[in-house]
């Protein structure tokens, strides 16, 4: 049997369209699509695709269901590993992970895992039914902080083994970097919604508005004073601090941290103004700095809140953006001007508010610490470019409030919280994952800390072993 070289494309709406609205943009395989581009898997046994993803997919397995049009056997195989599949769908690298050691990818193009591992979540909302029953009931109770990925795949697992699960959110809204940290267009609110409705059908207590560090501590969900007691907690709180440039001028009216600028727009829904009472100005030319998906967020976002003109200025060349070439595509096909090999070196304004970026022009030079091309100023290269609005998209870190109020815990030089390979930390009872480990990473990355965390805190439920 021939097979298709390409991958089969997955439909999108038009850029001229989609930059009216925070609609979805790629809009999913239809079941013929989704046929055609299972049939182009090779079945490997053994299958790299399957050592490629950070949860261990049965990725043969699920698109073995799909290609026999047993679509609740697919989602079901998924679920085995997998607790957010409509998101990782949508959001998560599978070009770096599985698609890169795909077999068929040595020739041809790999498998589009991720698109039908999309495919197989929709058709679970449409048509097919959710698992949520609970294996038996144990006495232990569990407290998760944050509800992330690391915190809604740890809840879930726990939950599914019979413990009594609390997860304590800061906003209003669970979902963590899923409802405040991408936009609409790439990962609408009701697919997380959809994920966090099962977890209250499972029996997961969730409650929001809750600072821990502040209304209480980690000590004191474990001591029980000041709140309920609780056996164990693991902590998924992510890296939500910004990074910014430390340059002049930074600190001018009109210029945002995409963690601000996003938040208002996705969790608060400023976009709706003044449906909702949170605004957020954008004037007619927007600058975006940085390289990575965030910023491409940022950049698509100034677009559908009306600027006129929305640039992403980026150090180094295209090839070295850590963004998905295809949300660079996505932001390119939208009018997003990229202005690369620039870098910005101070803010200028009036009355307060910013009116220049003044950047420098740069070359690459020899490898730095990321094995990137270093970047290096250009002498004489300064311009300025007006600005009504800049957004600095430059990364995240954890925010110290939980170690600084949390007796016992071991922290790195970046802030994260030191852990072992299960995510044992230094306290005794205390797990943590997800971003406040590693720093910022992958929505899959996450969900598998969170589940080898959860099988960890049964494993010394269970049997009390000494903590190590």
């Amino acid at each position: 049997m021939s097979r298709r070289k390409e991958e089969v494309p997955m439909p999108q709406r038009d850029p001229s369209d989609r930059v009216e609205n925070f609609n979805e943009v790629p809009l999913g395989y239809d079941r013929e699509a989704a046929l055609e581009e299972a049939e182009r898997c090779l079945q490997c046994d053994p299958a790299p695709c399957i050592e490629g993803c950070p949860v261990g997919i049965d990725i043969p397995g699920f698109i073995d269901g799909i290609m026999n049009e047993n679509f609740q056997e697919s989602i079901d195989t998924i679920k085995e590993s997998n607790n957010l599949p409509a998101v990782c769908g949508r959001v998560c690298p599978q070009e770096e992970q599985c698609q890169e050691v795909c077999t068929l990818g040595e020739n041809f193009e790999p498998v589009s895992i991720g698109r039908l591992e999309r495919f197989a979540a929709d058709w679970e909302r449409e048509h097919g039914s959710v698992d949520n029953s609970v294996e038996g009931s144990r006495d232990e109770r569990i407290a998760v902080v944050g509800s992330g990925p690391a915190g809604l795949a740890a809840a879930s697992d726990l939950r599914k083994l019979g413990y009594e699960v609390t997860v304590f959110e800061q906003f209003h809204q669970p979902g963590g970097v899923l409802v405040y940290g991408i936009p609409e267009f790439r990962l609408p609110n009701e697919v997380v919604e959809r994920e966090v409705e099962n977890l209250k059908e499972m029996g997961v207590e969730i409650e929001t508005n809750t600072v821990v560090g502040r209304l209480f501590t980690v000590d004191d969900l474990l001591e029980g004073t000041r709140v309920d007691k609780y056996d164990a907690v693991f902590l998924g709180t992510g890296a939500g601090l910004p990074y910014f440039l430390d340059l002049p001028g930074e600190n001018l009216n009109g210029i945002y941290s995409a963690n601000e600028f996003l938040t208002r727009v996705n969790l608060m829904r400023a976009f709706k103004f003044p449906e909702y009472d949170t605004p957020v100005k954008i004037g007619k030319r927007v600058a975006t700095i940085g390289g990575g998906n965030v910023a491409m967020d940022s950049a698509r976002t100034a677009l559908r809140l009306g600027a006129e003109s929305s640039m992403v200025i980026y150090r180094r060349s295209e090839d070295e953006m850590p963004a998905r070439d295809e949300e660079i595509q996505h932001a390119r096909e939208e009018g997003v001007d990229f202005r690369l090999l620039r870098n910005p070196i101070r803010f200028k304004g009036d009355n307060g508010r910013v009116e220049q970026v003044e950047c420098v022009e740069m070359d690459l030079g020899e490898p730095d610490e990321s094995g990137r091309p270093r970047p290096v100023p250009k002498e004489g290269s300064e311009f300025s470019l007006p600005v009504d609005n800049v957004i600095i998209a430059i990364g995240n870190s954890p925010h110290p409030l939980i170690p600084r109020t949390t007796d016992g815990l071991e922290t790195s030089d970046r802030g994260t919280i030191k852990t072992g390979s299960r995510g044992r930390t230094a306290r005794e009872g205390v797990w943590a994952g997800g971003d406040i480990v590693t720093g910022a990473a992958t929505v899959i990355r996450a969900m598998g800390a969170g589940k080898t965390a959860a099988s960890d805190i049964h494993g010394w439920l269970s049997s009390q072993d000494g903590w190590k």
